[in-house]
């Protein structure tokens, strides 16, 4: 039987195996907004997405703010935005993505 120590040392193991280099840590989840931490593989935190759910519509924001990963964190939030235009089939999904002062085009990954 593993320990607790041995299961945090396995999944920072898997962890370290993902194809992206960032993941989200929730920082706070309500029935109105979700406040997410990105981090990456050292738990650094790197960025930050928020959703804020207002009647048949959902807001999503998010920044990063380290270099050199924006392709991971473009994969991750839109990922996340396809998830939640999923749960809320009927809610109008508005997004504003930046990497640094870059915001980020999700046009083509829309479909």
């Amino acid at each position: 039987m593993r320990n607790s120590v041995d299961i945090v040392k396995l999944k920072n193991s898997e962890r370290r195996r993902s194809k992206l280099g960032l993941f989200f840590s929730p920082e706070m989840f309500t029935s109105s907004f979700h406040l997410l931490n990105v981090v990456n593989a050292q738990d650094q935190a790197v960025g930050l997405v928020a959703a804020l759910f207002a009647e048949q519509k959902v807001y999503v924001y998010g920044i990063l703010e380290k270099e050199g990963v924006e392709e991971d964190f473009k994969e991750l939030a839109l990922h996340y935005i396809k998830g939640l235009a999923k749960t809320a089939p009927d809610a109008e999904v508005y997004s504003c993505v930046y990497s640094g002062c870059r915001k980020i085009d999700f046009q083509d990954e829309a479909e």
